[in-house]
């Protein structure tokens, strides 16, 4: 359970984190991609924060995750500059895709087609009968 402390911190990381990774990526020259932070979830002691983020279109996404990470000291130092009135200390930053989207749209096309295991019984597993 996360304490409003924890969520407060979360909150503050997330505005400015998407602000960061959505300059870099203009200026690194990456237009029509689109990054954004669903979520941060910061550890109880403050010490590490969990970016989960989404990036579309999500073709090479794994790359850009790759950028990311090995930009991590820079990417701290800017939001240390950003936060030093809110944050004492920010905390180690971890960076993860998030592919709650795509387990979606997977869930959406499979409804939508011919897979729908609602209509379609002959998908699901045979149940046991014990």
């Amino acid at each position: 359970m996360e304490t409003q402390r924890q969520k407060k911190i979360g909150g503050v990381i997330q505005k400015d984190i998407v602000d960061i990774l959505q300059r870099a990526a203009i200026d690194g020259g990456l237009t029509g991609v689109l990054i954004s932070v669903s979520k941060v979830t910061v550890t109880t002691d403050l010490s590490i924060g969990k970016v989960y983020l989404s990036i579309f279109p999500n073709t090479n996404a794994q790359e850009l995750l790759n950028g990311i990470k090995s930009n991590q000291p820079l990417i701290k130092h800017e939001l240390a500059q950003r936060t030093k009135h809110q944050l004492r200390r920010v905390p180690e930053l971890q960076f993860f895709l998030d592919d709650s989207l795509d387990y979606i749209e997977n869930i959406e096309k499979s409804l939508k087609g011919d897979e729908n295991p609602i209509e379609n019984r002959d998908l699901l597993d045979k149940r046991k009968k014990s």
